[in-house]
């Protein structure tokens, strides 16, 4: 039995293939980035001391802040615990740009970076898992 080709299956295979790519592209931009950040609250907290300061943050919650960054960096870039961890993400991101709302910082670069990052949080995942796509269908 010979199977037809629909001449269309090409260009969408490839589509989801350039989505795929493109959303691990963003996700993998977002985890190294998160990462980074919770590497320096870890392990170089006074590069960011003026921040904290600024924002009314205590210098010993980089201790706690640090592991909390890395954990939700690590379900993020696991596909199984993805949803899970693009939530976490979200809400910490939500957090730093509260922070920067009470201080009367609207549009700052960190506030800005964090919406940014929050957005290719979700596009990255939109992109890479069918089950958030169809779940949040763009078209029809």
């Amino acid at each position: 039995m010979s199977e037809t080709m629909n001449p269309n299956q090409e260009p969408e295979t490839k589509t989801l293939h350039r989505a795929l790519w493109a959303g691990r592209t963003m996700s993998a931009f977002v985890v190294i980035t998160l990462v980074a950040d919770g590497t320096i609250q870890l392990f170089a907290p006074a590069q960011i001391a003026s921040m904290l300061q600024e924002t009314g943050f205590a210098m010993d919650l980089t201790h706690v802040v640090g592991p909390i960054i890395l954990t939700c960096a690590i379900l993020y870039a696991i596909p199984a615990t993805a949803v899970l961890g693009a939530i976490l993400v979200t809400g910490f991101l939500g957090g730093a740009i509260c922070a920067h709302v009470r201080i009367s910082e609207l549009g700052s670069p960190p506030e800005l970076i964090s919406l940014l990052l929050g957005a290719m949080t979700w596009g990255g995942l939109y992109l890479r898992d069918p089950r958030i796509r169809a779940i949040l269908a763009l078209t029809n």
